[in-house]
């Protein structure tokens, strides 16, 4: 199953690194453990950490007002942890533009882990990232 959520993330990687190659930040996180985290076209995130790797689509983004760099959004990913456990999520957070380049995130995400029956929990992750 890991392999799997690998290869479908490089694949969502890679399309839309072709689509938006002028529109890459890079990062770190307290996601999956301590991760590096890789975005791709405001729309695709991929972190990998000391716990695990997670891929998220980010379907719908706004801003909070029109006067603060503070905006939203809300995703779905799927998340798999080195020892074996895996499952989806929907991750809902706050970006904060501190510089045009810089961005600092938040974010909540109610989960499912399958790796023993579904059961219900929930993730919370802090980052920076810097855009290209």
């Amino acid at each position: 199953m890991n392999l799997r959520l690998i290869v479908l993330g490089a694949l969502c990687v890679s399309n839309a690194a072709f689509a938006n190659s002028n529109n890459v930040a890079v990062g770190m996180a307290v996601d999956q453990g301590l991760s590096a985290v890789v975005e791709l076209g405001q729309q695709y995130r991929l972190t990998v950490g000391n716990d695990g790797i997670a891929a998220d689509y980010l379907f719908k983004r706004g801003d909070l007002s029109s006067s603060t760099p503070l905006s939203w959004y809300v995703g779905a990913g799927a998340w798999a942890e080195w020892d074996d456990e895996f499952g989806v999520r929907l991750p809902i957070g706050l970006d904060w533009t501190v510089v045009p380049s810089v961005d600092l995130y938040g974010q909540l995400s109610p989960q499912v882990n399958f790796y023993s029956g579904a059961e219900l929990q929930l993730g919370a992750a802090v980052g920076v990232i810097y855009r290209f």
